[in-house]
């Protein structure tokens, strides 16, 4: 995509702009380093197109890729270039939560985004000692709707396939109540006082939920008075 012009607004959007790449950006902030991370945070977007952009990255000198020990993976970090970008991401997470959010569309509730931000959210330091295994269930859609997070020595597992252990807790909710909650349009503890998410299991686990639940760093943006979207600006 070119602009045909030096203006360094276009110069950066001929980059930045493409499909999918501020969400990689997205991703990489975010701490995914692995290929297949940045694959569970970008469930839609095609491993070949995936891999392009991160080419793109590359070549611009946003992202550089590392060969792990014994070199057969690699993981990708952004470069000191690639970090300046940061308040431009906050900046846009703030401006979509404030302006863009609005209703969302059933085709927009990704219930693979959302666990896998769930859990890596997910207050490990508010869980007991010792290993903790949660299983998320959605009734309300027929594919991926069991999600198990297993918490074992410090690390956090996400796993679509029963792992086979004893679960400590059961959540359920239907997707958009979670996302809901995910978003910060509705209050966890309201959502569980009204029993639009329930828990099953460990009931100390079920009390502290709102302690180790995380949700998103921009939750709490409210959205903007509308009234703005039509005011004339000042010139």
């Amino acid at each position: 995509m070119e602009y045909g012009q030096f203006c360094p607004i276009a110069k950066a959007t001929e980059l930045l702009g493409e499909r999918w790449m501020l969400l990689i950006l997205r991703e990489l902030f975010l701490g995914s380093h692995r290929y297949s991370e940045l694959q569970r945070g970008l469930p839609r977007i095609s491993p070949s197109l995936l891999t392009k952009r991160l080419k793109q990255l590359e070549h611009a000198g946003v992202v550089v890729r590392k060969s792990k020990q014994g070199g057969q993976a690699h993981q990708y970090y952004l470069t000191p270039a690639g970090k300046e970008l940061q308040p431009l991401m906050e900046n846009l997470a703030v401006w979509g939560m404030r302006w863009a959010r609005g209703q969302l569309r059933d085709e927009e509730l990704d219930v693979e985004f959302l666990m896998w931000d769930v859990q890596r959210r997910l207050r490990i330091d508010q869980l007991p000692d010792g290993e903790t295994i949660l299983c998320f269930i959605f009734g309300d859609i027929e594919h991926y709707n069991h999600w198990w997070i297993v918490v074992r020595d410090g690390q956090v597992d996400l796993c679509t396939d029963n792992p086979g252990v004893d679960v400590d807790l059961y959540v359920r909710s239907s997707l958009r109540t979670m996302v809901e909650v995910w978003e910060g349009d509705l209050q966890l503890q309201t959502a569980l006082r009204d029993e639009r998410v329930s828990t099953q299991g460990d009931k100390m686990l079920a009390k502290t939920m709102t302690s180790w639940f995380g949700i998103n760093p921009y939750a709490d943006v409210r959205p903007g008075d509308p009234a703005l979207t039509r005011d004339t600006a000042d010139c």
